[in-house]
């Protein structure tokens, strides 16, 4: 209450001082000079007998409207030159990052000093020189927070979808980022109205007849021994509007602090029966020796490390292996969203039949654009949380394929409709963070099958969410495949998970595949001594209290290490010699069986029995 009452008085004083007490202020009495306080001039008079109190209600717009004016031209000029750091490349990134680091050298109310001598003195010129002045202090917060919002998911997707650099800017960085952006500026608006009174106050603002809050500081100083009212008065005035400015940055912080929470989840309606299509044969992705380096500061890192697969049309294949195995940074190079500085390389990249690297930049992230979707592992990072769900579901659709507003609207409802979410354009009209983690991430499948993707990335789409909800995102992913006989590449540490819903298993460790295998061979037909110890670590709920978990002993490959052999030699419980001198090749084993291993493993007698039964048919 006390912050509205003093913004109210404020706008009051602006708006009507001038009309109220403007004649009073600039009339001239030359039988009342340098009086002081009395009945008829509360605050006394001036030099020429005025009155102190006319004026100082006068000179509220003067005093305000220059500082809100100054506030808001360096923001504009600060915010622009720090978010381009997140929309432009790499070398353009450094050098506005340098020039910012340089303007910031110089102490702000210096550089406000000069540029107002060098403009000359007048409110025009400090205007403009605090403007200029404040510019690098936004550019420098700017510049921060956009470096945040340029490595999450949803900023990389929008390079992907081939956005244009200010459409970059303006519907992701700057929405994401205006929260704190408007708080500071608010509360830069009061300190701006004290460096501009101090600017009238030296002489370098304005300049009589005209006058403000400062140069009314000013002129009373010279008498402040002996009438100090008409001196504080006008500090006094500067001070309330100041600490105005600041409980009003502090209110919009709290309002901010108090947003809604996300809502509970709520119960999946029944889903109409839908008709699957038939999953075609062809290969719509094909991948040999992939390779990913990372360069750091300790040396290159080499995550992926010759990976070789490919995908058919409505297949359904996991990617399982430990943490720091290369899942996640194998499926970022597929879909061309490796972090700055990585580089990939490959024999064969095809996609959809195209050589991937024959094609230009822009050709490839528009086929990629149109070709992959991904779910991400946190659906919360894979939003902007400062755009509307209708907004970033339809955004790719009327990018890519021309499709008007009320088109792609009916195709979001459609899809949510699909994904077991039939709240419809209420919840079209909702923000990321009003949802819970299960409408998230259902949400961002129903986004991932708006463009009908060949192929559908989820990383780890199931973590974090309790068993139920889990089983229904994962009923989710097999209804995308079956609808658009889309291809899924589901990444997972939930081995009973990924054998229970896919077709066929790649198993990753070091960076590389180094078993291909069937789903339901999993559990007792893997042949690769990794494969059989990373089954045999899941826990059993069978098993007594007593049983000890199983772990993988030793540790696992160096990511730097460069040495020859095979990654896995250390752990494995019957290395050969060769191991240690030659890597195996992923090699074919049995019908749609491939392992990468010297020395594979038997198979369980009822695993050989069937092969040798499907082997004669």
């Amino acid at each position: 209450m006390t912050i509205l009452v003093m913004l109210a008085s404020l706008a009051g004083l602006a708006v009507v001082g001038e009309v109220l007490w403007g004649e009073r202020a600039d009339r001239p009495d030359p039988s009342a000079v340098l009086r002081g306080p009395s009945a008829e001039h509360l605050l006394g008079t001036d030099h020429l007998g005025r009155d102190q109190l006319a004026r100082l209600l006068s000179a509220t717009w003067p005093s305000l409207l220059p500082a809100v004016t100054a506030t808001l031209l360096g923001a504009v000029a600060g915010i622009t030159l720090g978010a381009l750091t997140a929309v432009v490349g790499r070398r353009a990134a450094r050098l506005l990052g340098a020039l910012i680091n340089l303007l910031l050298a110089f102490p702000a109310i210096l550089v406000a000093m000069f540029l107002a001598v060098l403009f000359g003195a007048g409110a025009g010129g400090a205007v403009i020189a605090l403007a200029v002045a404040s510019a690098p202090g936004y550019a420098r917060i700017t510049q921060t927070l956009a470096a945040q919002v340029a490595g999450t998911d949803f900023m990389a997707a929008a390079r992907v979808l081939g956005l244009r650099r200010h459409r970059l800017l303006l519907r992701h960085v700057l929405p994401h980022i205006a929260e704190p952006l408007l708080l500071n500026t608010t509360v830069a608006a009061g300190s701006a109205l004290v460096a501009l009174s101090g600017l009238s106050f030296l002489g370098l603002g304005v300049r009589p007849p005209a006058y403000d809050w400062g140069l009314l500081l000013n002129q009373g100083l010279d008498r402040i021994y002996t009438e100090p009212l008409p001196a504080v008065a006008p500090g006094i005035a500067i001070v309330y509007a100041a600490v105005a400015f600041q409980l009003l940055g502090e209110m919009l912080a709290g309002a901010a602090a108090r947003r809604a929470r996300p809502c509970p989840d709520e119960e999946p309606a029944a889903r109409p029966a839908l008709t699957s299509r038939p999953a075609s044969a062809d290969h719509v992705l094909e991948v040999d020796d992939l390779r990913v380096d990372l360069p750091t500061a300790d040396g290159v890192v080499r995550p992926v490390r010759g990976v070789t697969l490919a995908l058919r049309r409505g297949e359904m294949v996991g990617l399982v292996g430990e943490s720091g195995s290369g899942k996640s940074m194998t499926a970022l190079a597929l879909a061309d969203l490796l972090p700055d500085g990585a580089r990939a390389a490959w024999s064969t990249h095809r996609f959809l039949g195209a050589d991937v690297g024959s094609a230009t930049r822009k050709e490839r992230r528009g086929q990629l654009a149109t070709g992959i979707a991904l779910v991400f592992q946190n659906p919360a990072s894979a939003f902007n949380p400062s755009l509307r769900i209708g907004t970033q579901m339809t955004e790719a659709v009327r990018t890519h394929r021309g499709v008007r507003r009320a088109e792609a609207v009916d195709l979001a409802l459609d899809r949510l409709h699909r994904v077991a979410l039939p709240a419809g354009r209420r919840l079209l009209r909702s923000r990321p963070f009003q949802l819970s983690g299960g409408q998230r991430q259902r949400v961002a499948i129903a986004t991932a099958s708006m463009m009908r993707p060949a192929l559908l990335i989820a990383d780890e789409p199931t973590t974090a969410l309790d068993v139920t909800v889990q089983r229904q995102i994962m009923e989710l992913l097999h209804r995308v495949r079956d609808d658009d006989a889309t291809a899924v590449l589901l990444i997972s540490h939930d081995i009973a998970l990924v054998a229970d819903a896919c077709d066929r298993v790649l198993v990753m460790y070091g960076g590389t595949i180094v078993e291909n295998l069937p789903a339901g061979e999993l559990a007792a037909g893997a042949r690769h001594p990794y494969t059989r110890i990373l089954v045999a670590s899941v826990p059993d709920l069978d098993a007594g209290p007593g049983r000890a978990l199983r772990a993988i002993e030793g540790d696992p490959p160096d990511p730097y290490g460069t040495a020859p052999g095979c990654a896995f030699r250390g752990r494995c419980p019957h290395p050969l010699e060769r191991c240690a001198v030659e890597g195996p090749v992923l090699s074919p084993l049995g019908p749609g069986h491939d392992v990468a291993c010297w020395q594979p493993l038997p198979a369980p007698p009822s695993c050989a029995r069937q092969g040798s039964e499907e082997a004669q048919k």
